[in-house]
């Protein structure tokens, strides 16, 4: 069936511009990237794979854009990740409960990233964690012993992670996200809830699989229009992974919202699974109750 319009949805992947200038999504991995034609033309860091970002024209305050897009889909929060900005600052204090954050960390800075983590879920600002291994520079592996402290820190704090998997969409090496690394994380922390971002393609077969042995792993759609989700996800979900896979658009780094929810329409999930997949399920792992 179509999806319900009624859900109230849970959005795990979204940003708040506070500009048009989006060079800072390049800032990261810059080093990494030889691609001229990305480094001379592109707005976002995949834009060939992105045909019709977001046109912000004539916004003048992002924040209350970025509000009106989420109401006009039913989207009752979203996490962004977080950085100690005017703007972030202003949706946690103007919209406290719209946002919720995710701490985006680089495993090269060493313990200094466990104690900013610590910090912040102390004084209440972030939900989760995340990082984009292909990102990091030096690129670090997603079982690389550099993660290890992350990963102690997130499960003693109960603390989900969210960590880019497969073919990372930047024109840079994708080793370090190859879904097999994501075995040994799982049986070493087991009550570390860890959550894949953008797709795990081309070894979205083997991301169901791992789901299916390790009851903390999951999976989130970001990154992807909802005509692209892996038909082999779509399957799990209707089959015995109903309580695994959970909803997270790209917006606006990527993809409109509308494009998003005009495609939804014709995602083949069954009636049980829409609710948990846009909304039970990110509660359940974010730790946020039915709030």
């Amino acid at each position: 069936m179509a999806y319900p319009k009624d859900i109230r949805i849970i959005d795990t992947m979204m940003g708040i511009l506070d500009s048009d200038d989006r060079s800072d999504w390049f800032a990261s991995f810059r080093p990494l990237t030889k691609d001229p034609e990305a480094l001379k033309s592109y707005d976002m860091p995949a834009e060939y794979m992105f045909k019709s970002i977001p046109n912000t024209e004539g916004v003048t305050d992002f924040l209350p854009w970025t509000i009106e897009q989420m109401d006009k889909h039913n989207i009752e929060r979203g996490m962004a990740g977080w950085s100690d900005t005017p703007m972030n600052r202003r949706a946690k204090e103007e919209y406290p409960d719209r946002f919720i954050f995710d701490l985006g960390i680089n495993p090269n800075n060493g313990t200094e990233e466990c104690k900013k983590i610590r910090r912040l879920h102390a004084d209440g600002i972030i939900s989760a964690v995340s990082c984009f291994p292909a990102g990091t520079f030096p690129q670090v592996p997603i079982d690389h012993k550099n993660m290890w402290p992350i990963y102690a820190t997130c499960e003693e704090l109960g603390l989900p992670i969210f960590l880019n998997v497969g073919v990372p969409g930047p024109r840079i090496p994708m080793t370090t996200q190859k879904v097999e690394r994501l075995d040994e994380v799982c049986w070493f922390f087991p009550t570390l809830k860890v959550v894949m971002r953008h797709g795990a393609e081309p070894w979205d077969d083997l991301a169901w699989k791992l789901m299916l042995k390790w009851p903390n792993l999951y999976y989130s759609t970001s990154g992807f229009a909802p005509k692209y989700y892996p038909k082999s996800i779509i399957n799990f979900a209707n089959t015995r992974g109903a309580d695994k896979i959970i909803y997270a658009g790209y917006f606006p780094m990527g993809l409109s919202l509308d494009r998003i929810f005009n495609d939804m329409e014709n995602v083949g999930f069954k009636d049980h699974v829409w609710p948990k997949f846009l909304r039970e399920n990110a509660l359940k792992v974010l730790n946020l109750g039915d709030k």
